[in-house]
């Protein structure tokens, strides 16, 4: 790369910072007399970077937005956070129904100009990085949209909504857009029953701003989002730990209805350290995905778990029969539980 090519990188990346650069500063930042920063400058507008400049003693120069996507510069980590960003979206983390196809192309066109060092260690990431795809719904863009600017605009807001007691059509002051692990909630002032409300995003339809403006009403908190998180997702009392007989990123998948994190033992093994208020919970969600796994403690779970197997295998079909040997021994610590497909 010649020592020119060089300087016009190091002008750009400068310039993407968003700061309004005084011409002596940016300059002295540069190493070159001013006379050469104005060529790169012009240099710049040729290819299509929108630079804005005031003239006089205090004259600047800015990087302001265009109407094209010229080519953006990107630190060395700044890259890296941009294509495991994009990997994020496409898996679905952010909650978000992006286009994974959109994302994942991002990402590789991004991967493809990277330096050969640097597309090693982005690699190495995305090689040890597993993103759970998980269930949740997933909120449309369009959505986000209508909300984001009727918040802007301090616009009322109207939209069908369904709780878990139906159906209902709301008209809201929109005030905030919380993000909460995989889900969105927007935070707001109902009008019909004058009080704060919030509403997850994956229940409202068809949103429409109308033409009502409001002024907005002081907060009654001054963390929204701390407030909704310890309202839904309040501490668990029980910590249990598990080893799964699956991979930790197949296990964050079909598990995520219960809080708790994920320890890889291998490709096909993991500890799953879960937290839940009660041992029937996480009993009915391991029964239903059908994993394969061993009780690490605590005990009492393992015995909570045989008491349940010995009414199983105690019950009586309409012969009369019982459906298996029933047992009232408690099962140790450390017992494990086969999946219906094989031992465990």
């Amino acid at each position: 790369m010649t020592a020119p090519r060089e300087r016009m990188l190091r002008l750009l990346s400068l310039l993407q910072t968003g700061r309004a650069w005084p011409a002596a500063e940016l300059a002295t930042a540069m190493e070159v007399p001013p006379r050469t920063l104005r060529r790169d400058i012009d240099h710049l507008r040729g290819l299509g970077y929108p630079v804005e400049s005031s003239r006089g003693p205090g004259g600047n120069y800015r990087l302001v937005a265009g109407a094209a996507l010229p080519p953006l510069m990107l630190e060395h980590d700044e890259a890296i956070a941009t294509v495991l960003g994009l990997r994020l979206a496409a898996a679905g983390g952010t909650g978000i129904d992006l286009t994974a196809e959109s994302a994942d192309r991002a990402a590789a066109k991004l991967r493809r100009v990277l330096p050969p060092a640097l597309r090693r260690r982005t690699d190495a990431m995305l090689a040890a990085v597993e993103f759970g795809s998980g269930e949740q719904p997933r909120v449309t863009t369009g959505v986000l949209d209508v909300l984001a600017a009727a918040i802007a605009a301090r616009r009322c807001l109207e939209f069908a909504y369904t709780a878990k007691d139906g159906p209902s059509s709301r008209t809201v002051e929109p005030m905030r857009l919380v993000q909460l692990g995989r889900r969105w909630y927007l935070y707001a002032w109902d009008l019909d029953r004058q009080d704060w409300r919030s509403f997850r995003l994956d229940r409202i339809a068809s949103p429409k701003t109308t033409e009502v403006a409001f002024e907005p009403r002081e907060l009654p908190i001054d963390d929204v989002a701390g407030h909704l998180q310890e309202r839904f997702q309040s501490p668990k009392s029980l910590r249990i730990t598990l080893t799964l007989d699956v991979g930790a990123g197949e296990a964050a998948a079909r598990l995520h209805r219960v809080d708790g994190s994920f320890e890889a033992l291998g490709e096909d093994r993991c500890r799953y350290v879960a937290y839940v208020d009660s041992f029937e919970w996480l009993a009915v969600v391991l029964t239903l995905t059908e994993i394969g796994f061993t009780v690490e403690d605590p005990p009492e779970f393992a015995d909570h778990l045989a008491r349940i197997g010995s009414r199983f295998l105690g019950l009586k079909r309409r012969d009369g029969a019982t459906a298996g040997p029933a047992s009232t021994s408690p099962a140790p610590s450390g017992s494990s539980c086969p999946s219906p497909g094989g031992a465990a």
